[in-house]
C-alpha cells in the first residue's frame, strides 16, 4: 500500500509540473532559466525551501541534533537573516541589473576572467560536493526508510547504487528537459506536502515518546535528556556560541544570497514586489524549521540512543520515520521526502546548466550561439554532469563528524572566496578586477590549506585548531583588507555604476523592512527564551 501512495503522489507532481509549464516557451534564456521571469512570492518561498529542505537537513540536521541536540539549530534559525539582507540589499540590485546568473554581475563589475573564474568555481563545487552528497544523502534516507536491502535482496553497497542511480535520472528528466519553472512548480507542491510530512514525524514521535500524549512526550524528552535542550554551544561542539558571530553569518549570506542554485528562484521574480515578499515568507517559515530538522534528532535520541551509536547518526531519520509513521502515511512521506531530494539535485543541474551554457558555452565556445543553441548545449552538459555525479556519490563515506557539519566544511572552499568579491563589488566603486581574482585564488588556496593540510597536522601534534566557521570570517576579513588596499594603489580609472535594464519592475514592496525587522525580532527572542 504505502508504495502505492509513493507512485501515486509522485505522478501527481509530475503532472501538474507538466500542466503548469506547458506555456512556457524553453528555447530562450528566460523561458528555460528564469521560468520566463514569471514567479511569484508563494512560488518563490515555496521553491527556495524545498531546495534548501532535502536531505542534507532532513538526514544530516538531525543526525547532528541526534548527536548534540537543539543548538544546531542555528543552521536553521540564522537563515532568516540572510533573507532579510537578501531581499533588502541583493535582490533590488540583481533584479535592477537583469541578471540571469550571478557572476554576469562580476563580468560588469569587474572583468570577464573573474565571471568565468566564479562560474568554474560554482560547478566544481555542485559537481564534486553539493550534487554527489544530495544523492547519497537521499539515497541513505530511502534504504532507511523502506530498509530496501530486504526488499530488493541486495547488499547495502549495491541498493545504494541503485536507489542513487534512481535519484539521479529523474532529477535529471525535471532539470534538463523541464526548466526552471518545472522545478519550481514542483518544489511548491512537495513543499506543501514535505511541511504537513516532516511535522508529522515529531508528533507522532512525541506521542510515542507520551504514551499517546503529546505534552507527556515533550515533558519526557526534556527530562530525560536536558542537556539536548541547551541552545549554546561550548567549543567542543560543532557550533560555538562564538561562531554564530563569525563564519555562520557568512555561510548563510552566501547560501540565501549569492548562491546560484538558490537565488535562481528569487532572480526569476516577476518583479521586486514579488521576490522580496517570497524570501521573507520563506523566511518566517524558515524560523519553525527546528521542528522538523533538529527536534526528530532529539526524540530518535530518546528511542534509539542506546542501540545506535553517535557515529552512525545520519541514520536516525529514517529509523524514526519508519518506526512512528503508520505504512500508509509512511508512502506519503517517502514521497514528498523524494521530492525533497529531486528538489536540491534538479536545482542545482538547472544552475549548473545555466552557468556553463550563459557563462562558460557563449563566452568561450560559441559567441554567435542564439538562444536555442545555448540552451541545448547547456542541456548536453547537464546530462554529463548528472552522470558523474551519479558515479561519484557511492563513493562518499559517512563522515564522523556527521553529512551536514562535512558539506558545510568543505563548501567554503568556494563559498568564502566567491561571497568576498560580490560584497566588495556592491559596496566599492574603485576596487579593480585584478583585487576580485587574487581574492577568489587566495580565498580557496588559503581555506583549501587551512583545513586540509594545516588543520591535521596541528590535531596530530596535541594542538587545538581554530573552529572551521572562524577560519572562514578570518580569510574573509584578510581578502577584503587586500582588495581594499589593492584599491587605493590602483584603482579603477572610472567609478562602477550599475544600469537599470528594465526587465522587472524594481518597485520594492512598501512592508519589506517592517517585515524584516519583525523576523529579526522573533530569531533574538527564540535564542533569548532557549539560552
Amino acid at each position: 500500500m504505502q508504495f502505492i501512495v509513493f507512485l501515486a503522489f509522485t505522478l501527481l507532481v509530475g503532472i501538474i509540473a507538466y500542466w503548469s509549464t506547458r506555456k512556457v516557451n524553453e528555447s530562450t534564456q528566460d523561458g528555460f532559466f528564469l521560468g520566463g521571469r514569471s514567479l511569484t512570492a508563494v512560488v518563490i518561498a515555496g521553491s527556495l525551501l524545498l531546495t534548501n529542505l532535502s536531505t542534507e537537513q532532513l538526514v544530516g540536521l538531525n543526525g547532528s541534533s541526534f548527536k548534540e541536540g537543539i543548538l544546531v539549530m542555528a543552521w536553521e534559525v540564522l537563515a532568516a537573516l540572510a533573507m532579510i539582507v537578501t531581499a533588502l540589499f541583493l535582490l533590488p540590485r540583481y533584479l535592477k541589473g537583469g541578471l540571469t546568473t550571478v557572476p554576469q554581475f562580476l563580468q560588469r563589475r569587474y572583468d570577464t576572467m573573474t565571471k568565468t573564474f566564479t562560474s568554474v568555481l560554482f560547478l566544481s563545487g555542485y559537481m564534486i560536493i553539493l550534487l554527489p552528497t544530495v544523492l547519497y544523502s537521499g539515497a541513505l534516507a530511502l534504504i532507511g526508510m523502506f530498509d530496501l536491502t530486504t526488499i530488493l535482496g541486495l547488499s547495502f553497497g549495491e541498493t545504494l547504487v541503485l536507489t542513487i542511480v534512481s535519484i539521479g535520472v529523474v532529477g535529471s528528466i525535471y532539470a534538463i528537459f523541464g526548466g526552471l519553472k518545472a522545478v519550481a512548480v514542483s518544489d511548491t507542491v512537495n513543499a506543501i506536502g514535505l511541511l504537513i510530512g516532516g511535522l508529522m514525524i515529531p508528533v507522532f514521535g512525541l506521542l510515542l515518546v507520551g504514551d499517546g500524549n503529546l505534552f507527556h512526550g515533550i515533558e519526557s524528552l526534556y527530562t530525560s535528556h536536558p542537556e539536548k535542550f541547551k541552545s549554546i554551544g561550548n567549543n567542543q561542539s560543532s557550533i560555538p556560541f562564538g561562531t554564530l558571530f563569525t563564519g555562520m553569518m557568512l555561510v548563510q549570506l552566501f547560501y540565501w544570497g549569492t548562491n546560484q542554485a538558490i537565488i535562481q528562484r528569487a532572480l526569476a521574480a516577476k518583479n521586486l514586489k514579488e521576490g522580496q515578499k517570497g524570501l521573507l515568507l520563506a523566511a518566517v517559515v524558515k524560523i519553525l524549521g527546528p521542528l522538523i530538522v533538529v527536534l526528530p534528532g532529539i526524540i530518535a535520541f530518546y528511542l534509539f540512543g542506546d542501540q545506535l551509536s553517535v557515529d552512525n547518526q545520519d541514520q536516525s531519520y529514517g529509523l524514526l520515520v519508519n518506526r512512528v509513521l503508520p505504512p500508509v502515511l509512511l508512502g506519503f512521506f517517502a514521497a514528498v521526502l523524494f521530492g525533497a531530494i529531486l528538489s536540491s539535485f534538479n536545482s542545482a543541474l538547472n544552475s549548473s546548466i545555466t552557468l556553463f551554457g550563459l557563462d562558460v558555452y557563449k563566452q568561450y565556445f560559441n559567441k554567435q550561439a542564439d538562444e536555442k543553441k545555448v540552451v541545448r548545449h547547456g542541456k548536453g552538459f547537464g546530462v554529463l554532469l548528472a552522470i558523474f555525479s551519479m558515479v561519484i556519490a557511492p563513493t562518499i563515506a559517512n563522515a564522523p563528524e556527521g553529512l551536514f557539519s562535512y558539506l558545510q566544511e568543505v563548501n567554503g572552499c568556494y563559498s568564502i572566496p566567491i561571497l568576498t568579491i560580490i560584497v566588495m563589488g556592491y559596496l566599492t566603486k574603485y576596487i579593480p578586477a585584478i583585487a576580485a581574482k587574487f581574492s577568489i585564488i587566495a580565498g580557496v588556496v588559503l581555506y583549501s590549506f587551512s583545513q586540509f593540510f594545516l588543520k591535521g597536522w596541528v590535531e596530530s601534534n596535541g594542538g587545538d585548531y581554530p573552529h572551521y566557521l572562524h577560519i572562514m570570517a578570518i580569510i574573509f576579513l584578510f581578502n577584503c583588507g587586500v582588495m581594499f588596499l589593492i584599491g587605493a594603489l590602483k584603482p579603477r580609472t572610472t567609478p562602477y555604476k550599475q544600469a537599470y535594464t528594465k526587465q522587472v519592475d524594481i518597485t520594492p514592496w512598501k512592508h519589506a523592512k517592517i517585515g524584516g525587522i519583525g523576523i529579526l525580532l522573533v530569531v533574538l527572542s527564540i535564542y533569548i527564551l532557549l539560552a
